[in-house]
């Protein structure tokens, strides 16, 4: 959800001055080329409409990186860009720091609007996968979500909770998938 290109980021902020910058340019070209793949085996929804789609999503679960490390009440909000694409805001609260972290992206199509299939940029012209590989096509009420590679997923809700059956099928789907689901950490949603 965070999406990929923020560990990259963080990581060589970390090791790497502000001097730097046109180096990370060019390492994050190389490392990211063909982030905007699919996994294999993995299916992105058909029959996908954005207008229902857009809105507030609470993450219910995920697998933890970095970039989402110690966050709780983490949500998503999409919205229409005047350019036709998506804009992305990740929010999420830092009980360590105190605060609240926020990411502002944009997401297009890779193919055709009704296939769930995004890339997504927090960072410049660097774009990663988005596949909604599961999703309530009835009310749109909940989602499963994959980066490039299986190091990535996520359940998101409109709501802070699924009923158990809902993440039974979920987490069914995810491990026929190739997932481990006993990675996932769930997401706690008690606003501070």
């Amino acid at each position: 959800m965070f999406n990929t290109l923020n560990t990259y980021e963080g990581i060589f902020r970390r090791l790497f001055s502000q001097h730097s910058k046109k180096w990370f340019s060019v390492a994050m070209l190389f490392t990211l080329v063909g982030c905007t793949s699919v996994p294999d085996g993995v299916k992105p929804v058909e029959g996908f409409e954005l207008d229902r789609y857009l809105g507030q999503w609470y993450e219910v679960a995920r697998y933890d990186h970095s970039f989402e490390e110690g966050l709780s009440n983490v949500t998503a909000t999409y919205a229409m860009r005047d350019d036709g694409g998506v804009k992305v805001i990740n929010r999420g609260y830092s009980q360590e720091e105190a605060k609240w972290d926020e990411a502002e992206g944009k997401a297009y199509f890779v193919s055709t609007a009704d296939t769930a299939h995004l890339k997504v940029s927090f960072f410049g012209p660097f774009y990663a996968s988005y596949v909604v590989m599961a999703l309530d096509k009835e009310d749109y009420q909940y989602a499963m979500i994959t980066g490039p590679d299986r190091d990535y997923l996520w359940i998101l809700a409109r709501e802070k909770s699924l009923p158990q059956e809902t993440i039974d099928a979920l987490l069914a789907q995810a491990t026929q998938s190739g997932y481990d689901t006993s990675k996932l950490i769930w997401v706690s949603h008690d606003t501070p």
